[in-house]
């Protein structure tokens, strides 16, 4: 996933949105997730017997044994988290290819285009593709500043047919004035097979109080 800093700096990304269609691939992939726990768990008790393991004996150039320096307690531990980050990072990336193949996957992203001196308080965003409600996200303080800042928010990653299809956009908030705005665009895309990149951008300049543009990434 990702990319130009997703959601996922802030450390509270939001749920991956599941299409219909993914929910067979969900059941398919289900024991191979239970398999990927059973594996990073395994390799954990691993590391830690390795840790609790006496050390090798080497014979030095005289002929009598010696033993190799341990390394201390919290180097042993920090080396464990360091793999079982990594391997479960790879998990992770797996997982997502088979919830999400190529030819099928959707990932739509937001961000904001606010000139200098713009000001746009962004409450809430709502997408619906093809007439059905595919996300829905209301933003806290720290998200806006997160965006305002340059951050991209994974909105929604899904699954669809390839073909033409159609994106359904509505915001909601305040504008510089401190006037509520409620403003929708609709439009359209298509999907290849390989996978789909959408991104949302919200401005503030609009007849609705904010623009919104869609765009291939």
């Amino acid at each position: 996933m990702a990319d130009c800093h997703f959601w996922e700096y802030l450390g509270n990304a939001p749920p991956m949105n599941r299409a219909p269609a993914a929910n067979s691939i969900l059941r398919a992939a289900l024991p191979h997730h239970l398999l990927v726990n059973g594996l990073v768990l395994l390799v954990m008790c691993l590391f830690a017997g390795q840790a609790g393991s006496s050390p090798p004996a080497s014979l030095s150039a005289s002929g009598t044994r010696s033993e190799t320096p341990m390394p201390s307690l919290d180097e042993q531990v920090q080396d464990i988290k360091s793999d079982v980050l990594e391997i479960a990072a790879e998990l992770r990336n797996l997982e997502e290819r088979l919830l999400f193949p190529s030819n099928t996957q959707l990932a739509i992203f937001v961000s904001l285009d606010l000139d200098e001196g713009e000001a746009l308080e962004l409450d809430s965003i709502q997408i619906q593709i093809d007439g059905e409600p595919a996300a829905h996200h209301i933003y806290s303080f720290k998200e806006l500043e997160a965006l305002r800042k340059g951050g991209v928010q994974r909105l929604y990653t899904g699954n669809i047919r390839t073909g033409k299809h159609r994106l359904e956009v509505a915001v909601a908030g305040q504008t510089a004035g401190g006037e509520d705005f409620a403003r929708s665009e609709s439009f359209s895309f298509t999907k290849e097979v390989d996978p789909k990149l959408v991104g949302i951008t919200l401005g503030g300049q609009g007849s609705g109080g904010a623009s919104i543009r869609l765009g291939d990434w």
